[in-house]
């Protein structure tokens, strides 16, 4: 979706300017890619540097800086989970954004070794490159904190894909209140 939101913001029409297959299963991109089933793939790291490491693909573009803050990762609870254990929620936050000061208060090469177990068909050389390149082009939140015109980016590149048919109001669904406390 995001790619798709990416080619229209670039003047482009996917549906009439281009073939784009979005029938591979997404663990499987990189593989159909490979097998020459295309000319271009959208790819998460590690597997786009592993991929241009394999001599199969060049990294040309991060269609995540093109799109702009796109909240990727967001946790859901229901409510009545928030009201009955706001300690827990309160304990997830705290986690979260420790783990976001940890990552932006150290070298890539810590954050690469701390993260390598995760990637075992990578080497710590390629993962300090991915953490670099994330790093360069602002990937990663310093806080918890959902912005609103995040939340409304989000929301258009998903109204586009045509797999939202109404926008949703963020102060109805995004609750930043945990988030506040831990960043004070």
């Amino acid at each position: 979706m995001t790619l798709e939101y990416v080619i229209k913001k670039n003047g482009m029409n996917p549906q009439t300017d281009m073939v784009l297959d979005d029938s591979i299963q997404f663990d499987l991109m990189a593989g159909a890619f490979s097998g020459g089933n295309a000319d271009y793939v959208t790819l998460f790291e590690p597997t786009a540097s592993l991929t241009e490491q394999a001599g199969k693909g060049y990294i040309v573009a991060s269609v995540g800086e093109a799109a702009g803050d796109v909240p990727y990762t967001a946790y859901f609870a229901k409510k009545s989970y928030i009201q009955e254990k706001s300690d827990i929620i309160q304990k997830f936050v705290e986690a979260i954004y420790k783990g976001q000061k940890w990552v932006e208060n150290h070298t890539d090469r810590e954050v690469a070794e701390a993260i390598i177990d995760f990637f075992p068909d990578s080497n710590l050389d390629l993962l300090e490159k991915v953490v670099a390149r994330y790093r360069d082009i602002d990937a990663w939140k310093t806080d918890p904190i959902m912005k609103e015109e995040d939340f409304e980016l989000l929301q258009t590149i998903i109204t586009e894909a045509g797999e939202l048919k109404q926008r949703v109001p963020y102060n109805e669904v995004v609750n930043n209140e945990y988030a506040k406390k831990v960043i004070e």
